[in-house]
């Protein structure tokens, strides 16, 4: 594995492969497997859950990492191309990543979308353009559009629950936010769901429907798979025998953009905050998802955050061990 970039790269079949391999490792310990062997690790927004768990990942294969973060570390990385650099970045990009990707047997790279332009984001210049610099095994940690890690381990996370993929229900509801945040978590999301064969139903207010090209490539998957899409504003309809909901604000495909846009049309729903009364209609045993971090509150309220149809934990250090089984392919084979 020489790039682990977008989930839909891989078939259904080589997915669960590599969470095979995430069990085994997990049952089975390899201490020693990457020796001598170092990841780069290129920050260009902040993480949490990433940072440590490639960190931790790295460690418990007996490999090694290093962090790069503009705010951390250097003074000032210039990103724009072509421009007079006389102010406060003392570096370009077009240096940086050459030489972060040299230190190491591989690069991971993580860069948020700047959500100026739909189209741009939806094609993952930015991003690409950053990957493009780089000439070892590299890892997306999350670009505009793309969130390939968080999306292994969701996976993970519903196999270890037996959530039916078949025949289960799984449904992306938009939450409400304070900011426009980006597309990549709930694209990865719909995708690595209808790639799973599963009936995904998007729940969101108008306004904030996901890019046609996510859905078109949704529904080709699910069809592939043996799932659905369907998209709706109807929360009683979209939660009717739901297995999961998958909770994540972003921002309005109307207003891209936009902020005063998006904001307006975002202020009268403060009511999209998962509750006990969502899950009316839901399976029992419906479990809660979110990617972390989580506005507790605003997002989702407290007795489902601290009940026991959150699963947020567990998905959480599922990160670390779905990315070990990335490591472990890409840099041992």
């Amino acid at each position: 594995m020489k790039r682990f970039n977008d989930l839909t790269d891989f078939s259904t079949q080589e997915i669960k492969s590599l969470l095979k391999l995430a069990s085994r490792l997990e049952q089975k310990p390899e201490p020693r497997a990457l020796e001598g062997k170092v990841l780069s690790l290129l920050f260009l927004s902040p993480s949490l859950r990433t940072l440590a768990s490639f960190q931790a990942a790295m460690s418990k294969l007996g490999g090694s990492s290093f962090v790069i973060s503009p705010d951390m570390s250097i003074h000032g990385l210039e990103t724009r191309p072509g421009i007079v650099m006389d102010g406060e970045a003392a570096e370009h990009i077009r240096e940086a990543v050459p030489v972060i990707a040299s230190y190491g047997d591989a690069i991971g790279i993580r860069a948020f979308a700047e959500r100026k332009n739909l189209e741009q984001d939806l094609a993952d210049r930015e991003f690409e353009s950053l990957a493009s610099l780089a000439n070892v095994p590299l890892i997306n940690m999350e670009s505009a559009i793309q969130h390939p890690c968080q999306s292994l381990a969701d996976w993970k996370t519903m196999d270890d629950l037996k959530i039916p993929s078949n025949g289960g229900r799984f449904v992306l509801s938009w939450a409400y936010h304070p900011k426009a945040l980006p597309l990549a978590v709930p694209s990865s999301t719909v995708r690595m769901a209808a790639q799973r064969g599963m009936d995904v139903v998007v729940l969101r207010p108008p306004g904030f429907e996901l890019p046609s090209k996510i859905m078109q490539d949704a529904k080709r998957l699910a069809t592939e798979n043996g799932g659905n899409v369907s998209e709706t504003d109807n929360r009683h309809e979209a939660m009717e025998g739901a297995n999961v909901i998958y909770a994540k604000s972003w921002s309005s495909t109307s207003h891209y953009g936009d902020r005063l846009g998006d904001q307006a049309l975002r202020e009268n729903l403060l009511d999209w905050c998962v509750d006990e009364p969502w899950f009316d209609n839901s399976r029992e045993d419906c479990r809660f998802m979110h990617c972390l971090p989580v506005r507790r509150g605003v997002v989702v309220a407290d007795r489902i955050l601290d009940g026991p149809r959150s699963v947020v934990i567990q998905e959480a250090n599922n990160r670390m061990k779905a990315q070990m089984a990335v490591l472990h392919r890409m840099l041992k084979g």
